[in-house]
């Protein structure tokens, strides 16, 4: 991924709306990422993270569609949550056929659905305090798409995917994260339009980026506990399992990741350093699912 600057940025927007993708999963390997445990549940950790996370931006990007006074915001918002809500149902249905092939994922996913519905969900608050807990999770969401909009073009360059992923579920995340490029915007937009303090985006950052960490090792751990190719009986994530997928590319270097964690402390920060719009667009007209759906 070439370094964010302040001159050449891709800030070109396009207008946002949801594409009616989906995928026949049948035949897809237990192992589908380079058929090697380790790797599919790197990638699984996130599947079980995604379709509750993108219910929970939803619901706050309606509540705060009121509050926003400015009809461009509005309607990239609008698209945003079409979008994202069409994210949520695409990976919910490739974690129903794991299921089904006896990756019992559900016990995990209620614990994310947990904290994203119940510790992060709506309070019995009125007026001012309201208020201000929409504002904190509008900036929860803006600190979660930072790491999304760096994914997203992490992703659509990785190389590494390219032979050892298996091409549906290669086209699944490289729609996803196209899509995460081209409205990469939207929440800082909407923070920085309802809000844009400095001291609450950064509080935010520092809560979610540990968080997002912790749930994701957590999830690779327990998909591991309940392969059935490896027995049941292990959570361990070896270091060396780590390392060779560094090396063939197949996830973002700890350099990679730590320039992405402090980009979102600049006080000039603006997420359309991410990315290129137009590659994005680029691969959603080429995508299998999206070609279908259009």
């Amino acid at each position: 991924m070439s370094a964010p600057t302040d001159v050449d940025k891709d800030a070109d927007k396009v207008a946002l709306a949801a594409r009616n993708v989906s995928w026949d999963w049948t035949g897809l390997p237990m192992h589908y990422f380079d058929a090697n445990p380790f790797a599919t549940h790197l990638a699984n950790g996130m599947n079980m993270l995604l379709p509750e996370g993108e219910v929970f931006f939803v619901d706050v990007f309606q509540q705060a569609l009121p509050l926003i006074k400015d009809d461009a915001v509005r309607a990239d918002v609008i698209g945003f949550i079409g979008q994202e809500a069409t994210h949520s149902s695409a990976h919910q249905s490739l974690l129903e056929y794991l299921n089904g092939e006896g990756l019992e994922t559900e016990p995990f996913v209620e614990q994310i659905r947990w904290m994203f519905r119940r510790l992060l969900g709506d309070r019995d608050l009125t007026g001012r305090k309201a208020q201000s807990w929409l504002l904190e999770r509008v900036a929860l969401v803006a600190a979660l798409e930072h790491f999304t909009s760096y994914l997203g073009d992490w992703g659509l360059n990785a190389r590494g995917w390219d032979k050892t992923l298996d091409p549906k579920v290669l086209d699944l995340f490289r729609w996803h994260l196209a899509e995460e490029v081209e409205h990469r915007h939207v929440a800082f937009d909407l923070f920085t339009h309802l809000d844009g303090g400095y001291l609450r985006r950064v509080r935010t950052w520092i809560i979610a980026a540990p968080m997002l960490v912790i749930l994701w090792v957590r999830g690779i751990r327990y998909m591991m506990s309940v392969d059935p190719a490896l027995g049941g009986n292990t959570r361990r994530i070896k270091l060396r399992d780590v390392r060779l997928a560094m090396k063939k590319g197949l996830m973002p270097s700890p350099w990679s990741l730590t320039r992405m964690f402090f980009e979102y402390f600049r006080p000039g920060y603006h997420p359309s350093r991410y990315g290129s719009t137009s590659q994005a667009v680029a691969y959603l007209a080429s995508s299998p699912a999206a070609r279908a759906a259009a």
